[in-house]
Formats: structure tokens, sequence, C-alpha cells
């Protein structure tokens, strides 16, 4: 894909608003990024932030949204200021990503009637068992539907007072345009969607609506939920109080319009020209997921399988692991504290390219070593809280090679369960598979392990280094040049963006595949001592840090 020419070209479609912003609120970071005429970046800004443990459920509070929502595209405009001496007062399109799913119920007049719950919460197992049975699919913790229903049964004050429900990305939409919107993607993990109707399922919400009442809940599920919009379609425009929002200096103007808010696996869909039939793709941060588009339905139901959408609308099995790279990320801290205490001044990029590289010399199957990245619960494996554990046998050599790959296995495996069912058990065909996110980042390793780990080829992309941010700027850039019957997501991105990327693909190693393999028998027979972890603390042992609040 071919950049934006001269600076000069640049600054003149700045200025003349021939460009899309896209903005995505993932786990740790919020990042904006702007795009020209040929959705190439012409610029980037971000904020990092934290969830916080707060009564036991992980939250963030809508100050933090909207404090880094800020920050990010003032970032931004300097960053556009430094590369292209203008000012950015308006952009032609935009669009709002954010993590999956999670809950956000507000009344009336549109105030939070309780904090924030995200998908990393897994404490509605009683209403997933119940709403899992009575519809005949899998709803996962992290639906909005499940927190509703478990609000529900655990009789919340706060139900009967719930005027609307949306995700983060459709809070955020809706307050920068007025409109109560969703893409169908982001709607799927709301709610099942109807294939025959791309609508929420009717049948389903009249069940929905018995079952809240036989609990004691009169709600009328349908009137709460978000409209349903296909990638496009427009979705409103920015309003003078939304650019407000965005940028309270007042250089940004209204007008822009707006595409379907999405979710971030959506985004990563399209950062990665992954919404075909029998393409996928996988999203490796704080959680780590596969999306794999289908030609058709699945022949069961399965609960390590969820049933999603493309932002066109098209049906997707994802396997979601709330664990990934955050427990990668805490041992990096720590060997980069190592160094800094030898005098070594050695910046974090510099720490994991190091790390990973050296993986790449360690024993094919860990060496004997055995790593759970449980920092929380873990639904594909049944575990209701997380306790990141390593161990080692005695006649495990400790050297620096074995134990980052273990690690960086660790990160992958609860995925390769998923995919074993998805691949093994269905039967179903990959012609492709991308991978984007932050473990990725160092070349040819983390990429060759997850084509061990699937044996699949991998492959990865120089724009999909922008992520969701860049993908949902493209989905903006999508809506703003008017959709026809004739040109879908796919051909759009196939005829009119990805033209000319660079991709790097990786075949799995037979060596690898093996080695994956292994250290999976030893991962599987080792999930005892992982739950026993998870008891000690249950009954009573003392609190770790996972137990205490996390500042922001």
């Amino acid at each position: 894909m071919a950049g934006v020419d001269t600076v000069g070209d640049a600054a003149a479609a700045i200025t003349a608003g021939r460009t899309a912003l896209g903005i995505e609120l993932g786990s740790t970071r919020i990042k904006a990024v702007l795009i020209g005429p040929d959705h190439a970046p012409l610029a980037v800004g971000s904020s990092d932030w934290e969830n916080q443990l707060v009564d036991r459920v992980w939250t963030y509070s809508l100050e933090a949204v909207w404090a880094g929502v800020q920050e990010s595209v003032a970032a931004l405009a300097a960053d556009v200021q430094r590369r292209h001496g203008v000012e950015l007062t308006g952009v032609g399109a935009l669009g709002v990503s954010a993590m999956m799913h999670g809950y956000l119920a507000l009344d009336a007049d549109g105030e939070l009637l309780t904090p924030f719950r995200t998908w990393r919460n897994t404490n509605t197992g009683r209403a997933t068992e119940r709403l899992s049975a009575e519809f005949g699919v899998n709803i996962p913790h992290r639906w909005s539907v499940a927190h509703l229903f478990q609000a529900v049964l655990d009789g919340e004050e706060h139900v009967g007072r719930i005027d609307h429900l949306t995700t983060l990305a459709g809070y955020v939409h809706w307050q920068l345009t007025g409109e109560k919107v969703l893409g169908v993607g982001d709607a799927s993990g709301m709610f099942p969607i109807d294939p025959a109707t791309g609508a929420y399922d009717a049948t389903m919400l009249a069940r929905f609506d018995e079952l809240a009442a036989e609990a004691g809940a009169e709600l009328g599920l349908a009137g709460l939920l978000p409209a349903i919009a296909v990638a496009g379609e427009p979705a409103g425009t920015l309003t003078d109080a939304g650019a407000r929002l965005l940028d309270p200096s007042g250089r940004l103007r209204p007008g822009a319009l707006l595409c379907p808010p999405e979710g971030d696996a959506g985004t990563g869909m399209v950062a990665t020209n992954s919404v075909a039939p029998r393409t996928g793709n996988v999203s490796a941060g704080t959680s780590i997921f596969a999306m794999v588009v289908l030609e058709g339905g699945l022949g069961a139901v399965h609960r390590e399988l969820d049933m999603v959408t493309t932002p066109a609308g098209d049906p997707v099995a994802m396997v979601h692991c709330n664990n990934g790279a955050s427990e990668l990320d805490a041992w990096a801290g720590l060997f980069g504290q190592f160094a800094r205490a030898l005098g070594a001044e050695a910046d974090s990029a510099t720490v994991f390219r190091t790390l990973f590289t050296a993986a790449l010399d360690g024993a094919g199957d860990g060496g004997g070593m055995l790593a759970y990245n449980y920092l929380s619960g873990e639904p594909i494996t049944e575990l209701e809280e997380g306790r990141p554990l390593f161990l080692r046998s005695p006649d495990s050599p400790l050297d620096l090679g074995a134990f980052m790959r273990t690690h960086l296995y660790s990160s992958l495996a609860t995925l390769r369960i998923g995919m074993d069912v998805l691949q093994k058990a269905e039967g179903v065909r990959l012609d492709r598979m991308f991978a984007h996110g932050g473990l990725f980042k160092t070349e040819g390793v983390a990429q060759r392990f997850l084509a061990a780990a699937i044996d699949t080829p991998v492959s990865v992309g120089d724009v999909a280094a922008e992520g969701g941010a860049w993908g949902i700027a493209v989905l903006a850039a999508f809506a703003a040049a008017g959709r026809t019957p004739e040109q879908g997501l796919a051909d759009y991105l196939g005829t009119t963006v990805f033209t000319g990327a660079s991709l790097q693909t990786v075949e799995p190693d037979p060596a690898d595949v093996a080695g994956f393999d292994a250290f999976m028998q030893r991962y599987l027979a080792g999930f005892p001592v992982e739950r026993a972890a998870v008891e000690h603390v249950a009954v009573g042992a003392p609190t770790t840090p996972e137990t205490q609040e996390q500042p922001a």
C-alpha cells in the first residue's frame, strides 16, 4: 500500500479534510490514527491507561475514558503539526473502536448505573450456563447479555432503571453523535445475531424477557439494545458537543461523518484484511483471540467458540482468551530492572527484543518448564480466577532461551485449545491466518511459534502495525466513500486498501510443531496445580496483587 507522495500532498489532504480518523480504546492504550486518501497513516497519538480491580470487578472509570481520548487526540494533533506543518482542525470521517462487549448500563438521563464491567470479568457463570442452555448457542462470560442476566439473577437494584445498554465503543460514539448504534460485529457480542435477518435474534429476545420475568425483572430487552449498522453505512455526524469532547481547545470542527462503532476484534480483522471466508487473524495483547470467517455454520455448540460476525455481518468463529501478553510484560519488566541494577540502560523495546530472540535458541518443548499466564479468570479452561505460575522439574535446566520459549508458548496455549476444537473437531479450513498486536513486534519469533501452535502458515503485514485504530479509520473511510451494493467490505479492502501491501509469511516448522505439541501435553497435565493455586487463595490465603485495587 503506497503512502501520500510528499509532505505537501499530506498537508493539503489534512487541510482539505480528505482524511479519516480512527480512535481505539484498547485494554492498555487508547490510540488515534489519522489516514489520508490512500489509507496510509499520516499521524498517530496515544495515551496509556490501565484497568482497576474494584470490589473484585475489572473496570475503567468514564473520567479515564475521556481523559485518555483527549490525550490521544491532542498527541495526534501535535504529530500532525510536527510531521506536516499544519494544524488539525477537522477530519473527513471518524470511527470509534474499543475493547469488546462488557457491560455499560445507563439510565434515562444517560448516567452510568454501575461501574463499567469489562470483558475481563468472569463472574457471570450462572448466567452463561442458563442462557447457553436456553438459546442453544454459546454465551460467553464477557457478553453484555451475560452481565445483564447475572445482574438480574443477583437482584441488583439498578436493573429496573436501565434505559440503554451498550459497549464502550457504543458509549463513546453516542457521546460524539447522539446516535445509539453499534456495528454488527460489536453488537454480535451484546446479543446473538440472526444470520437470516442481520438483527438481534427475535426468538431469543423474547425468551430472555421471559427468563428475566421469572427472576423478577421486567425488561423488554429489544428496547434497551443499540440499533445495528453494517460496515459502509453512515452512523451519524460529529456534533458540537462531541467535537469538544475530543478536543476541549475547540480547534476541531464538528460535522465529520462517523461509521458504525466496532469492537477491537472487528477492527483487527479489517487491519489484517481478514474479512473473507476461510481467512482469519490472531490479535495478541492483554488478551489474545482468533477470528476465523466461516463458509457456513458449525456442526455443534462449543463453549470454546463464540459465534460473532465481521463488521459486514458474515459469520465468524471466535476463540477468545482473557489472558495474553500481560505476564510476558511482567517478566520483561523484571529483566529490565535487573539490567538497570547492573548499570545497563536498555529501553523496553530492547529488553523485549533480546528476550524474544533468546527464545529461538530454547529447547523446542520448553525444556520441561511450565508456565500459566493467568492474571484473570479463563473461561476456556474453566477457571473463574487466575494465578500466574511458573514451574519446572528438578532436572529442567533454567536457561534463558527455554524460559522465554515456555512463556511465549504459555501465551498461546489457551488459544491452541480453542483452535483445536475449530480445526480438528469442526474441520474448519483456513487459506491464511494473519497476526497482529504487540506480541508480534519482534520479527519472526511469536509469529513462528503461532504457526507451530496452530500448524498453519501465519502472515504479518506492514500496515497492521497500527492495529485496530487504523482498522476503524479504514472503516470510516469506507463509509465516507459511499458504499455501493456491488462493493462489499472484502472487495474494498482487497482492491482499494491492501493493493501492494507487504506481507511476511512463516510456514510451520515440523520441529516447532512437535515441540509445541509436547509442551501442550505438559500444560494440560499441569492444570491441577493451577486450579489448586486458585482454590488456595479462595479459602483464605493471603491476598495477591490481583485481589487488591490497582491504580489507573
